[in-house]
């Protein structure tokens, strides 16, 4: 299975990202599971997207964009948020999908005491930051495999999923047009739309 995942995610993200909506992905945390159904995702192309982070190519910081796919890449945002991202394409070509927003379908009393109790059920992970914080994620994943059974995995859906809709990125300002976001129609969890204002993001500005 798992080979068969990887060659998925192993194609440019602009083709992965509308394919993960109604992916699962759980962290199997100290504290517990939480599992979140993917509902809104973003697709960014590495250094021919000047919204990636690794539009000027490889540092310290992006190095898990530049594969191999099925990895974790986690960045934090504004030094508040941890957002995480489903690293595709080929090994040495940066690419990855940001996972913006889903419905927590496992360990949701978990999530809420992580989110806090006040926070509706359908807004524990409405965001990248939220989905981050939801799931317990920190600088510790970034790289994690997805895909070896390990405390994070990403699963394919078992059933149909829902009509997918796409339009234009949020929290960027550079190629902010580009319909390269992805989410479940109508559906109560996907994040609103905010243009960024700052360029080379990757949509960071929308994890609130």
């Amino acid at each position: 299975m798992s080979a068969d995942l990887l060659a998925i995610l192993a194609q440019p993200a602009p083709l992965v990202a509308p394919a993960l909506i109604g992916w699962t992905l759980t962290h199997h945390s100290p504290d517990g599971p939480v599992t979140i159904e993917l509902t809104e995702v973003e697709a960014y192309a590495g250094e021919a997207d000047p919204a990636s982070h690794a539009w000027r190519g490889p540092t310290a910081r992006n190095a898990v964009m530049f594969g191999p796919a099925g990895r974790l890449y986690v960045y934090l945002s504004h030094g508040l948020h941890w957002c995480a991202n489903a690293v595709t394409g080929p090994e040495g070509e940066a690419s990855a999908v940001l996972l913006r927003a889903g419905r927590v379908v496992e360990g949701v009393d978990l999530a809420q005491r992580r989110r806090g109790e006040r926070v509706a059920l359908r807004s524990l992970a409405r965001g990248p930051g939220c989905l981050g914080q939801a799931l317990a994620l920190t600088r510790e994943h970034n790289g994690s495999d997805l895909l070896d059974g390990g405390p994070l995995t990403l699963s394919p859906p078992t059933g149909p999923v829902g009509p997918v809709a796409s339009g234009p990125r949020v929290g960027v300002s550079r190629a902010h047009d580009w319909p390269w976001r992805y989410w479940l129609a109508g559906d109560p969890t996907v994040s609103a739309y905010r243009r960024g204002r700052l360029a080379d993001s990757q949509g960071a500005s929308g994890s609130v």
